[in-house]
């Protein structure tokens, strides 16, 4: 909960029970570094981009989880669908990004409760994005 659209939290959230900023840019770059190396993945990233899809990633992520609200900030609504609109989404393709979120989680060691939630989200997420099937 916030005091406004982008403001304070007013209570303690999942972002600041796990450990803020510093745990989520572990969790992000983790991922990356899986994605990287990814022959699906990795080229739907431009090579000179990296740092700004890790800034983008973690930065969205952290908002979600009740973190600084810098993301919408920046960027504006999140627009998940639209703006994974250009790339090939198809079930191979979620399906290495959940490999690779879930590799980055299972580093992570969040507490159970907030690793249940982190992961349910991230697996309904990403089912969402699916936009091809071919």
């Amino acid at each position: 909960m916030r005091t406004g659209e982008n403001g304070p939290a007013v209570t303690d959230t999942v972002w600041a029970q796990v450990g803020g900023t510093e745990t989520f840019e572990r969790i992000v770059r983790r991922f990356y570094d899986g994605v990287r190396e990814d022959p699906v993945l990795a080229p739907m990233y431009p090579d000179a981009d990296w740092e700004g899809a890790i800034w983008r990633l973690r930065a969205f992520l952290e908002q979600y989880w009740g973190g600084p609200a810098t993301y919408s900030e920046q960027r504006g609504h999140p627009r998940l669908r639209m703006r994974h609109g250009p790339f090939a989404v198809t079930p191979d393709a979620r399906d290495r990004w959940l490999r690779h979120m879930n590799a980055a989680l299972d580093e992570a060691e969040l507490p159970p409760l907030h690793d249940a939630a982190f992961r349910d989200y991230v697996e309904r997420a990403a089912h969402a994005m699916v936009n091809r099937f071919e």
